[in-house]
């Protein structure tokens, strides 16, 4: 027996399907998989089939013309294709996030394409054609899906769609890390935190005295579902500050700062271990999480802190707060986010902190990527605003995509 694809359009009307199914028996052909997608001429329905090892090309095209299928498409397949299209789309998500930049490879495997261009000059718009997919890169420019059959359908494009987004949440994340050198000499990385940190941070929240906690989490220290939550904030984001032993190689958290949304506000939080405060580190955290807010659209960042918390009104100040807002012990002070057109204080509806601020994700624009599918060798394509990139091809079994700058 030999594997098949089969696509054909077929009437949605009852009965169309089951004439299409009954042609194919007569033949000896298994239908092991099938999905449809809906058009505009009909629904297109797209077979993984078993058939005798003796079928041809030209028998199968008969057999299911002779079942009333239309536009026509069959070709061999691999063993492989039994991974039903949710199974293969979820693999090839989990790909992109373990390497980000297989992006276009893993267009290729989404769409069995037979080849994706990327070009540097960003596209028009999005959209497809019977052979030709254009997709908009989350991080510049555009790539082009070519496929000589069979033609593409809204399906595909969906998914096509899916992929790109998840892409663009990618580098989102990328974009916020960075290498922090201190004056002391030390290094430590900014990131975006996940909720695998939680365990990381509770023995940050350990290390910390107990007057800092106090100041962070006047109401006491989150529970482990609060504090998940905040290291993933809906429609917010975490920062992380790490440093790594030179001498044991373990990984510390020593700073984070969480930026919630509270509207078109932001609202920020922040936690220096002990030992690395006054060190610079708070005011940096800070500074990027306002930088992201203006980004996201905010149109300010506030913060919460106590009157007699000295090093924490200094941060902001060092950011160019403005008046603070006193209620009892507390006060609201408001940090400018760079092109925002107004800025308002927000309700302090949620536990007071050292400081707070607003979540903001922004897409990363920065990162572009080249590949020489001639020579089979990658060439990078330079990555910054001003730089001029050669047009690069993704055949079936390449692709190289250069990692967007780490901004400062």
């Amino acid at each position: 027996m030999a594997l098949w694809r089969v696509r054909a359009t077929v009437e949605d009307r009852p009965g169309y399907l089951s004439v299409l199914t009954a042609s194919l028996a007569l033949k000896s052909v298994n239908i092991l998989a099938v999905q449809v997608h809906t058009t505009e001429a009909g629904a297109v329905d797209d077979f993984l089939v078993d058939a005798p090892d003796t079928m041809s090309e030209r028998d199968m095209l008969a057999a299911v013309e002779r079942g009333r299928g239309r536009d026509v498409f069959v070709a061999r397949a691999e063993a492989q294709g039994l991974a039903d299209p949710p199974t293969r789309a979820l693999a090839l998500a989990g790909r992109l996030v373990h390497d980000p930049d297989a992006l276009g490879e893993a267009l290729v495997g989404l769409l069995d394409a037979g080849e994706v261009r990327w070009r540097p000059e960003a596209a028009a718009g999005h959209g497809f054609t019977a052979g030709q997919m254009t997709l908009v890169d989350p991080a510049g420019g555009a790539f082009e899906v070519l496929r000589a059959a069979p033609v593409f359908t809204p399906a595909e494009f969906a998914r096509a769609q899916a992929l790109i987004e998840l892409s663009a949440t990618l580098l989102r994340r990328d974009d916020t890390r960075t290498t922090m050198l201190l004056p002391s000499g030390d290094e430590l990385l900014l990131r975006v935190a996940t909720a695998d940190d939680a365990e990381a941070v509770r023995r940050l929240h350990a290390r910390c005295s107990a007057a800092a906690r106090d100041l962070r989490y006047p109401r006491g220290v989150p529970t482990d579902t609060r504090l998940r939550q905040l290291l993933e904030p809906i429609g917010g984001l975490t920062l992380l500050a790490v440093h790594t032993d030179p001498r044991s190689g373990e990984e510390h958290v020593v700073g984070k700062a969480t930026l919630l949304a509270e509207g078109d506000l932001g609202e920020a939080s922040l936690l220096v271990e002990d030992a690395w405060q006054r060190r610079g580190l708070g005011t940096a955290l800070l500074r990027r999480l306002v930088t992201w807010a203006g980004r996201g659209g905010f149109a300010a960042v506030v913060a919460h802190t106590s009157a007699d918390n000295i090093a924490m009104l200094r941060t902001l100040r060092r950011l160019g707060a403005g008046p603070a807002d006193r209620d009892g012990d507390m006060l609201t002070v408001t940090l400018t986010v760079p092109g925002a057109h107004s800025a308002h204080p927000a309700g302090a509806d949620s536990a007071p902190a050292a400081a707070t601020a607003g979540p903001a994700t922004a897409r990363a624009a920065t990162g572009t990527y080249a590949t020489g599918a001639d020579s089979g060798g990658a060439h990078p394509a330079g990555a910054h605003p001003a730089g001029t990139h050669p047009a690069g091809t993704y055949p079936a079994t390449a692709d190289v995509r250069q990692p967007p700058p780490t901004s400062s």
